[in-house]
């Protein structure tokens, strides 16, 4: 009776966990509840939805040298910036030596995209030498020169004062001090302005950063500072009190605040990119592939269950039904995790739909021998499950330490592909673990335990004599 009781218990929390998947993984507009639904779509990858696809070129500053690292430091820079503007399973790798690809699926603005991608979003602080410098000043600090196009194309306010000239000089004029930089920053977000309207950029600084800053901030009392951005003069606000960790910088255009924001928490770029080649992919290829890809899963579904129905009989059309549970379990996973599918992440699905189905082969086959032998169908159908397990187990931790090393080893290459695969199909495998294990020997379990159902006969193939008889009889 105990055991009659956990397993009714057993299958009303595979209710619970199979209802709500069910809803979820139907499509958006089918009884969809405040929205929910349609706040969890299937993401899909620039080769179903279409996106942008960008070639950036680096181009080294003069005396700069481009070796590996410095590519590899760039790639993470853009990756960090992509993640800010909420792009999905994005593609970013080194090509060859001096290029990066970026693909971007479901992109809204691809102009902004690319802009925010090469911007190079250098922050400093300078000491303007006790004179205030206007928005639009294009400065040498002492970490670099500016470009002289960008001098000619920005050039300082009309009317500005004078910069007194330093004792070093550079292309665009005097070569002003670096306070702090970007490699200082902690953080960077967006705040309000000092009257509570209007939008700021607010930063916070670390370590020596915050240290330095206090030091000059407190010893320059009633003289300005200058905020400037890829040398290009922000703001220069006055410095009335002494600052340490954090600061707002003002001055910025409301609809670039966002913008900048990402780009000082990504950093600065380790080396100016060009755009090489940009590209719109349309979503018609990819809603091809979809619809194939769909009619292909119809397709293997009914035989799979076609054949699992006449071979194994009740046992067949209970692991059909742990199937479709499977399948219900898995897609609203990949809604909520979420996770970006693509035609090799649907191929990695499609896959471990064949290994959930590998495991109640294995199951069933374990059971008809124990029926052979001539144990009762309830003792059978416990030790079937039992002696299976085993294989089931090794396999599929085979294959789970086989899609981890894929995943990592995607994400260390960049390659999307690859993880998109390794991930859709490691949570294929474990959810089929659960269903093989517990939902079918649960139901196989609520079958037995009712009385009118105990027919060994809709357990056993009908191509063998069954338990206690002989060929001949």
């Amino acid at each position: 009776m105990r055991n009659r009781n956990r397993t009714w218990w057993t299958f009303a929390l595979i209710l619970l966990l199979a209802i709500p998947s069910i809803w979820l993984a139907l499509p958006t507009d089918v009884l969809d509840i405040n929205g929910y639904k349609a706040a969890h779509p299937i993401r899909q990858g620039l080769d179903l939805q279409g996106g942008l696809q960008v070639v950036l070129q680096a181009q080294p500053v003069s005396g700069q040298e481009l070796d590996k690292d410095t590519l590899e430091g760039t790639r993470a820079t853009l990756e960090r910036r992509v993640n800010g503007l909420g792009v999905s399973e994005p593609l970013i790798q080194i090509r060859g030596s001096d290029q990066i690809i970026v693909e971007l699926p479901g992109v809204d603005d691809p102009q902004q995209a690319v802009d925010v991608l090469q911007q190079t979003a250098l922050l400093e602080i300078i000491d303007p030498q006790g004179q205030y410098l206007p928005p639009g000043t294009v400065v040498d600090t002492t970490l670099g020169f500016a470009d002289r196009g960008d001098a000619a194309a920005t050039p300082a306010a009309a009317g500005a004062t004078p910069v007194a000239a330093s004792s070093d000089t550079g292309p665009n004029g005097p070569v002003y001090e670096t306070v702090i930089s970007g490699g200082d920053l902690k953080d960077a977000y967006v705040a309000s302005g000092n009257n509570g309207f209007g939008q700021v950029v607010g930063f916070e600084l670390q370590g020596d950063g915050a240290s330095k800053f206090y030091d000059y901030t407190s010893s320059h009392l009633g003289q300005p500072m200058s905020i400037v951005i890829d040398k290009t003069v922000v703001s220069s606000p006055q410095i009335n009190g002494a600052i340490s960790d954090r600061g707002i910088i003002e001055g910025v255009p409301p609809a670039a605040v966002a913008d900048l924001v990402i780009q000082l928490k990504a950093g600065a770029l380790g080396v100016p990119l060009e755009l090489a080649q940009s590209r719109t992919v349309g979503p018609t290829l990819g809603q091809d592939s979809i619809d194939r890809s769909v009619l292909a899963g119809i397709i293997g579904l009914g035989t799979v269950a076609l054949f699992m129905i006449l071979y194994y009989r009740l046992p067949g059309v209970i692991s059909v039904v742990a199937l479709l549970i499977y399948t219900a379990i898995t897609f609203s996973l990949f809604k909520l995790i979420p996770v970006t599918l693509t035609l090799a992440g649907i191929a990695g699905f499609i896959l471990s739909i064949g290994m959930a189905v590998d495991a109640n082969v294995l199951i069933f086959a374990r059971l008809k021998e124990e029926l052979r032998s001539g144990r009762p169908l309830g003792q059978a159908i416990e030790a079937g499950f039992d002696h299976a397990w085993p294989s089931i187990r090794d396999s599929n931790i085979s294959t789970m330490i086989t899609t981890a090393i894929l995943y990592f080893f995607g994400r260390y290459t960049g390659t999307s592909i690859i993880t998109g695969f390794a991930l859709t199909l490691f949570i294929g495998v474990v959810i089929s673990m659960f269903t093989a294990i517990i939902v079918t020997r649960t139901f196989l379990r609520l079958l037995v335990s009712s009385e009118k159902l105990i027919n060994e006969r809709l357990y056993y193939a009908g191509t063998h004599a069954a338990p206690g008889a002989t060929a001949a009889d």
